[in-house]
């Protein structure tokens, strides 16, 4: 993830990096070069797109640190050549289709564990600020590479994608082989070194950017609504520099302010969407913090996370379902705005006149599979069966395409291809959502912050 709120409603353009190769050997599961793609199954087309888009994380990671490379052009076309930049919110999500990639086997628990310490020791030598990593590191020696001139320190939205994942390998490892308590013990001592309170910089809010050269001069509290709900609830959950109740309620929430009831197309948003307030935001608001953090059952005062999302989602699907743009292809099988690669650059699409802009981002129908499984299984074998050879690689689908624009990129964005493997596992096994909700520190800040959730009664 980037400073999409900050960047991406803007329509900013961000520069290209991301490599690949094959260290582990392992072939793919097999598709439909070998099998008439008609005669696919739903489900056989489930599990290539699954396997597939983890191996984004597997093979296709930096090699001397194991983390998520940025992107990944086919072309291999990288404008400013830094190919080896890692994103610190792409890792986390990566960390946790790792253990997707365990789970569903195409990767030994060994292979995985190895991986991982990889990983966790390249985070232990990187570059922190008042514990929190930077947005982009360079992947050879973990030095922070700025993501604008006064963007070269901690980054703590991105921070917390990385700790969500990091706490579900904790909790995957921890009761496991003297190897594998050791990586958790390590994970741990991560987590408890983030200096949740120091961006606070002495207010009731959580500050996105924090820089040793320019101090506070980002000028980014954080308030709702958006993808930033995990930073809140991992900063009330800190066992070492945690924050009160008030940061959350009088922050984010606005003191309130974050309620709405927005009507579209028959759904209902409870929530305020900043700058989006009429149909939703970009739908990666309904993944990033939901990778881990379970929106079933889960409520505050301000909202019911499992309908506001879903609602999200179909409004969101639904738009795209009447396209009062008349954009070609557009429809019940191929639809999700969100924040991706766009025909000029990069672009936080979502419903509306100025920020649909003609781009569908098969991330947002595969990552909204817990939502609207038939919605989104329905967009996803349409890609598949009528489009493959313009939108399927070998990570699976690409990140975005315009068929007004006959415009069909073959690249990939971590931020993209993490939450649609995690949520994808999610909807059949909610592996991710149990590890995380399973933390006793998540459950602790949770109930600091007044939420119901059905883990708070385990």
């Amino acid at each position: 993830m980037r400073n999409l709120l900050f960047l991406c409603l803007l329509g900013a353009m961000l520069p290209a990096v991301m490599s690949c190769g094959n260290p582990s050997g392992h072939q793919p599961v097999k598709d439909s070069t070998a099998v008439d793609t008609f005669a696919l199954s739903t489900d056989s087309i489930f599990n290539i797109v699954e396997e597939r888009t983890f191996r984004y994380f597997w093979d296709g990671a930096e090699p001397a640190s194991g983390m998520a490379r940025e992107r990944y052009h086919v072309d291999g076309d990288y404008p400013e050549n830094d190919m080896n930049v890692v994103t610190s919110g792409g890792s986390g999500f990566g960390v946790m289709a790792i253990l997707v990639g365990i789970e569903r086997g195409y990767i030994t628990r060994q292979q995985g564990l190895e991986r991982l310490t990889k990983i966790v020791s390249f985070l232990g030598k990187a570059d922190r600020f008042h514990g929190a990593w930077p947005h982009w590191m360079y992947g050879e020696n973990g030095k922070v590479k700025p993501f604008g001139q006064k963007d070269n320190g901690g980054d703590l939205v991105e921070t917390s994608f990385m700790i969500q994942g990091l706490l579900c390998v904790r909790q995957y490892f921890a009761t496991g082989n003297d190897q594998e308590k050791s990586l958790a013990a390590r994970i741990s001592k991560l987590w408890e070194d983030v200096e949740w309170s120091w961006y606070r910089n002495g207010k009731n809010v959580l500050y996105w950017h924090w820089s040793p050269t320019y101090q506070w001069e980002m000028n980014f509290p954080v308030t709702g609504y958006n993808e930033c709900l995990i930073m809140y609830v991992l900063a009330a959950s800190s066992p070492t520099h945690g924050v009160p109740a008030a940061v959350y309620h009088e922050g984010w929430a606005r003191n309130g302010a974050i309620r709405d009831s927005i009507k579209a197309y028959g759904y209902t948003l409870s929530l305020s969407h900043n700058y989006a307030k009429q149909y939703g935001g970009p739908l990666f608001w309904a993944h990033y913090s939901y990778l881990g953090l379970d929106p079933h059952g889960l409520k505050d005062r301000y909202a019911d996370y499992w309908e506001h999302n879903t609602n999200q989602t179909l409004i969101n699907r639904q738009w795209c379902v009447e396209n009062p743009k008349k954009y070609k292809g557009y429809g019940p099988d191929s639809w999700g705005l969100t924040a991706s690669y766009s025909v000029n650059g990069y672009a936080a699409h979502a419903p509306g006149d100025n920020t649909d802009l003609g781009v569908i981002s098969p991330t947002a129908a595969l990552s909204s599979m817990p939502y609207t499984p038939e919605y989104s299984k329905q967009a996803m074998v349409h890609w598949y069966k009528d489009m493959r050879d313009k939108l399927f690689g070998q990570y699976g689908f690409y990140d975005a395409f315009s068929e007004t624009n006959n415009w069909y990129p073959r690249r990939y964005l971590a931020i993209d291809q993490g939450p649609a493997v995690v949520m994808m596992e999610n909807y059949r096994s909610g592996l991710l959502w149990k590890l995380f909700m399973s933390c006793p520190e998540v459950k602790s800040g949770l109930k600091k912050l007044g939420f119901e959730s059905p883990y708070l009664n385990k």
